[in-house]
């Protein structure tokens, strides 16, 4: 009787399991979504044997899909329990809260694309610490708190990306990107008085768009704390450039995708996104004026000091 029972139950579970194939493209669904990333880095970490047709890349793809699948599918039923309650998750979050499906696409997109096309960090040299120049003019200058700063950056953030969605976490931030394209879109650099270093206001930067990167980073830093982003000054031997905190490194994975594939598309075409971190590993972006794209190139590296405005 027990033997017979046995056998029931065995017959029924395997009936159950024909008529059941959708756990086998989900877990190979699942294998797949995991090789990916994971052959990025053996990809970029491994000794190249230049294969003919990278066969050898081919090869070690199908191997870690083989290895990626096997585990998944010994631990199918616990898996499928857990993506249930996931996707439950996801239900609720798209209905009822901010994080969606859309969400899950973005930040998994943007591991990949950081992961193949990493941004580019710049160590800090720091040679000397020397007090900022002209910091108090400097200060009084960036005059954020005024009505007609502020309503330029407004107007930079009407006229562009308006229309991006999807990034509620990074809204702001993105109007920051818009305030930097509408100055370094009109920047036109002009020298200051001989043997005179010629500090203009925010707003008087703002009647021609003209003057020199002392003038420019003045102006950048005024607009974008104007509408609660955080710019800071940098200091080199004989520069002065303007960047903004954009977070931490896991940040740093969705700006670099914003950036190079929403944003600022044809400006950073084949182009590294450079930034600095700072002591409590926070990442900087370049906002210079010869950029043309927010982590564009440095035109100096040796850092003399750091003026931030918080």
């Amino acid at each position: 009787m027990i033997q017979l029972n046995k056998e029931n139950f065995y017959l029924a579970k395997s009936k159950f399991q024909l008529k059941k194939p959708w756990d086998i493209f989900v877990i190979f669904f699942l294998s797949i979504l995991i090789t990916v990333p994971l052959f990025i880095v053996l990809h970029q970490n491994l000794i190249d044997p230049h294969w003919y047709f990278n066969l050898d890349r081919i090869l070690l793809f199908i191997l870690v899909l083989v290895f990626i699948h096997l585990a998944l599918y010994a631990l199918r039923t616990i898996i499928i329990i857990c993506l249930a309650v996931y996707l439950l998750v996801l239900i609720y979050g798209s209905l009822f809260g901010s994080f969606s499906f859309n969400s899950v696409f973005d930040d998994y997109n943007s591991m990949l694309y950081t992961m193949n096309n990493n941004p580019f960090p710049q160590d800090i040299i720091v040679a000397k610490l020397l007090p900022f120049p002209n910091k108090d003019e400097i200060l009084k200058a960036i005059e954020y708190e005024n009505p007609k700063v502020r309503n330029f950056a407004i107007m930079a953030t009407t006229k562009h990306f308006k229309k991006i969605r999807g990034y509620s976490d990074y809204r702001n931030l993105i109007q920051c990107f818009a305030v930097f394209k509408e100055i370094n879109s009109r920047w036109n650099y002009v020298n200051d008085p001989k043997n005179g270093d010629y500090i203009a206001t925010a707003h008087e930067s703002l009647l021609y768009f003209s003057g020199d990167c002392d003038d420019h980073s003045i102006l950048m830093s005024a607009s974008i704390k104007s509408i609660g982003g955080t710019p800071r000054l940098i200091h080199t031997k004989g520069h002065i450039y303007p960047e903004i905190l954009i977070g931490n490194k896991s940040d740093l994975e969705k700006v670099n995708y914003l950036i190079k594939n929403v944003l600022f598309v044809e400006e950073s075409r084949n182009k590294l996104i450079n930034y600095h971190i700072d002591e409590r590993g926070q990442v900087w972006l370049n906002l210079d004026y010869t950029a043309k794209y927010p982590g564009g190139p440095f035109m100096s590296e040796e850092i003399l000091g750091a003026l931030t405005l918080e």
